[in-house]
C-alpha cells in the first residue's frame, strides 16, 4: 500500500493540488502483469481510468502552470508505462479477440476503436477524441500517442502485424461501388482526387486546389479510393498519378503534383494522428504493391496481389508527402523545371516511409541530407534523375505523357504484376515494412505532439498567421 504523507512519491502532485487520496489510489494500482488477459486488463484498466480522472481536476493544458504541467505529464508517463507493459504481454491476445482469431480483416481506424471498448483506457474513446480534436495542435495533451503505442505493437507481432498490413491493402469499404460507378460512366470525382480514363491508362488527379492539393483529411480517403477503382479497372493496363491545377495566388491556374501534408490545418490541430498510418498502411503502400484479396497473402511469395504499373507526372514541385508517393511508383515523368523536397526537418515529422525508400534511389548521404538537412532535389540534375526516369520541358509534358503511355502498353503489360512482385521481394519484402512501421507508428506519434514541431511551423511555416 502507499503511504499517503510519502512525500518522494506525492510531492508533484501535491504542489499541483491533486487531493492525496486519489493519488495514492493510484499509486496502488502497481500494474504487475499476472499473465491472465481479464485479470490485468482490469487492474491496469483501473489504474488509467484514476489517472484520466486525476487529469480532469488540471485545468486545460494552456492554462496550466508548471507544477500542474509537471503533474500532467507525470500521469502521462506512468500510465503510458504501464501501457507498454500491458501490451508486451498481452498484444496478440488481444489482437485475436479483436480480429475473431484473425478471421476479420479490420482497418486500423476501426482496430483502435474496438480496442478502446475492449481494454478501457488502453487507448482513448470517442468522446476524450472528440473533446482533443476541437483543439489546435499546440493545446492538445497527446492522448492519441496512445494509440501509437498500440498500433506499433501490434505492428511488431509478426503475425498480428503482417495481419493488420493485409487488412489495409484490401481494396477500401466504398471502392467496390465506385468501380462500378467508374466502369458505367468513365469518369469519377471523389473529395481529393478526379478518376478518368487517358488511352490505355486510368488517371488519378489529386485535388486541393485551395491548399496547392497538399493531403490532409478532406483528402485521403478520396484519394485512396481512386487509387483502388484505378487499380481494378479492367479497361486500363496502367493508372497515372498527376496534380491538378490549383487556386492558391502565387501559383493560380498552374499544375502542381503535390505540396505534401498540410501544415496549416496540422498546425490548426485539424490531422489526427492515424491519418498518417492510414495513409502510409493503406493509400501509399497499394500503389506500391497493389491490392491485396482477403484469401490470399498479399506478401510478394504468395503474390495474393492486383495491381498495375503507376507512372508520376511532376508539376513544378514534389514536396514532402509528394516526393514521399513518387517512391512507390514506377515511373516518374518530370518537367524540367521541377523539383522535390523532403523537409521533414523543418516540419518535425518523420517523412512516410522515405526513410525505408529514398535510400535506394540515391544512395545513403543524399537520402540523409534531404531526409535530415532539407537539401531540395531539383528534378532535371543527375540528383534528380536517381528519382525522376523521364525530364520534358513544361510545355510538352502532355506529349511527354502520351508517349510513355504508349511505351508502356505498346507491347502489353502482362508480366507487369510479376516484375514488379520480383523487384520487391529482394527490395522491400511485405515483412520489411511491417517492421519499419512499427517503429514509425511510435516515433510519429511523438513527433505529431511534439512541442518542436509547433515551433518550427511557426518559424518555417508562419503557421500562425494562415486560416485553416
Amino acid at each position: 500500500m502507499t503511504v499517503v504523507g510519502d512525500s518522494s512519491r506525492t510531492e508533484v502532485f501535491d504542489r499541483a493540488g491533486l487531493p492525496r487520496e486519489a493519488v495514492a489510489a493510484w499509486f496502488d494500482c502497481e500494474g504487475a502483469v499476472t499473465g491472465d488477459f481479464r485479470r490485468d486488463a482490469e487492474n491496469f484498466s483501473r489504474q488509467w481510468r484514476i489517472g484520466a480522472e486525476l487529469m480532469a481536476r488540471l485545468p486545460g493544458k494552456p492554462l496550466r502552470s508548471d507544477a500542474q504541467a509537471a503533474a500532467a505529464a507525470a500521469i502521462f508517463d506512468r500510465g503510458r508505462a504501464a501501457r507498454e507493459k500491458f501490451l508486451g504481454a498481452h498484444v496478440e491476445t488481444l489482437y485475436r479477440r479483436l480480429t475473431d482469431n484473425l478471421a476479420k480483416f479490420k482497418r486500423v481506424e476501426n482496430l483502435v476503436g474496438d480496442a478502446a471498448a475492449a481494454v478501457p483506457g488502453l487507448v482513448p474513446g470517442d468522446d476524450e477524441l472528440i473533446r482533443e480534436n476541437i483543439l489546435p495542435q499546440r493545446d492538445k495533451d497527446g492522448i492519441e500517442i496512445d494509440q501509437g503505442l498500440f498500433v506499433a505493437r501490434v505492428l511488431a507481432h509478426a503475425t498480428c502485424g503482417m495481419h493488420l498490413c493485409h487488412a489495409m491493402l484490401l481494396p477500401h469499404p466504398q471502392a467496390l461501388e465506385y468501380s462500378r460507378r467508374f466502369a458505367a460512366d468513365g469518369t469519377l470525382a471523389l473529395a481529393g482526387a478526379t478518376l478518368t480514363r487517358r488511352g490505355k491508362a486510368a488517371l488519378v488527379t489529386m485535388r486541393n486546389p485551395r491548399f496547392i492539393n497538399a493531403e490532409d483529411e478532406t483528402t485521403l480517403d478520396g484519394l485512396e479510393i481512386a487509387v483502388d477503382v484505378a487499380t481494378l479497372d479492367r479497361d486500363t493496363a496502367i493508372a497515372v498519378l498527376r496534380g491538378d491545377s490549383v487556386a492558391h495566388v502565387k501559383y493560380r491556374g498552374r499544375r502542381l503534383f503535390s505540396a505534401g501534408i498540410n501544415l496549416t490545418h496540422l498546425y490548426h490541430g485539424k490531422i489526427s494522428y492515424l491519418w498518417y498510418v492510414k495513409r502510409d498502411m493503406g493509400l501509399v503502400n497499394k500503389l506500391f504493391r497493389g491490392l491485396a484479396r482477403p484469401d490470399a497473402s498479399p506478401d510478394e511469395v504468395a503474390g495474393g496481389t492486383v495491381e498495375k504499373p503507376w507512372i508520376g507526372v511532376v508539376d513544378g514541385f514534389a514536396i514532402g508527402g509528394g516526393c514521399q508517393l513518387l517512391l512507390a511508383l514506377d515511373y516518374v515523368l518530370a518537367a524540367s523545371d521541377a523539383y522535390m523536397t523532403l523537409p521533414a526537418r523543418k516540419e518535425g515529422i518523420i517523412p512516410g516511409a522515405a526513410n525505408l525508400r529514398l535510400w535506394r534511389f540515391t544512395g545513403d548521404r543524399i537520402a540523409r541530407q534531404a531526409i535530415l538537412y532539407g537539401r531540395r532535389l531539383d528534378c532535371d540534375t543527375p540528383e534528380g534523375r536517381l528519382i525522376c526516369d523521364e525530364i520534358a520541358p513544361p510545355d510538352a509534358l502532355d506529349a511527354a505523357l502520351d508517349q510513355v503511355i504508349d511505351g508502356f502498353t505498346g507491347s502489353g503489360v502482362v508480366s507487369a504484376a510479376g516484375n514488379r512482385r520480383a523487384i520487391r521481394v529482394g527490395q522491400e519484402p511485405l515483412d520489411t515494412f511491417r517492421r519499419y512501421m512499427a517503429v514509425y507508428a511510435r516515433e510519429q506519434a511523438y513527433c505529431h505532439f511534439s512541442p518542436a514541431l509547433i515551433a518550427n511551423l511557426e518559424r518555417n511555416w508562419n503557421a500562425h498567421n494562415r486560416a485553416p
